[in-house]
């Protein structure tokens, strides 16, 4: 056997798939029992930032927006200000034809997913994705349910039906993946920096210092 200096086949790269965020709505996170709502908009605003700076084609989608759920968390619209959004009645976003129209014209085969609630919003299309015969990545600290039990269900679920579990700032990290890629290093560094936790902190600290022995 012989080493060999690439990547693996199922490595994300920006150009390779295409990331749904599915109903990361203001009435689904009331009841979010399983992470910490601070957490959850900070993972959710990463991703959306991340799938920007990179430019990864995204597909937003809310459940029944007017008359129940509520709008969008302000990370997403603050990514995305003026995409589109399909409003649905289904709580499988898979079952909505309008939602398929959009999976359809982006024509990806691979899919990152992140909904609330997990066993829900998430759960639904991962495993009828998985079915039809897509690559499925779950970003699960992007997800929250009313308990942790519910939470951790569904991602099990999920992953036995064939997901492939992911974090957020994996997902930036992943994307990048090499710091010599200049033309993401300043976005990737932002991002880390505003929602990466301890990493991101670590990250400014880095530069400060630095900075300050250079001059």
């Amino acid at each position: 056997m012989k080493a060999i200096a690439q990547p693996a086949r199922t490595l994300l790269s920006p150009h390779d798939h295409a990331l749904l965020l599915i109903d990361h709505q203001s009435q689904m996170a009331f009841d979010v029992r399983s992470i910490d709502p601070t957490n959850l908009r900070i993972n959710v605003g990463s991703l959306a930032q991340t799938a920007k700076g990179f430019k990864v084609p995204t597909i937003l989608s809310t459940i029944s927006k007017d008359t129940f759920a509520g709008p969008l968390f302000p990370e997403i619209t603050e990514a995305f200000p003026d995409a589109e959004v399909t409003d649905r009645t289904t709580s499988n976003a898979w079952e909505d034809e309008n939602f398929i129209k959009r999976i359809n014209a982006v024509g990806k085969d691979r899919l990152v997913i992140a909904g609330l609630w997990t066993s829900v919003c998430c759960n639904g299309p991962v495993v009828t994705a998985l079915e039809q015969g897509y690559e499925v990545y779950v970003v699960t600290d992007a997800c929250g349910d009313c308990t942790t039990e519910a939470h951790e269900r569904a991602v099990a679920r999920m992953v036995q039906a064939g997901a492939r579990p992911i974090t957020a700032l994996t997902y930036l990290l992943e994307l990048q993946r090499d710091w010599a890629r200049t033309e993401t290093y300043d976005t990737t560094i932002n991002i880390a920096t505003r929602f990466g936790g301890g990493f991101g902190i670590g990250v400014q600290y880095a530069k400060a210092m630095f900075a300050n022995q250079k001059s």
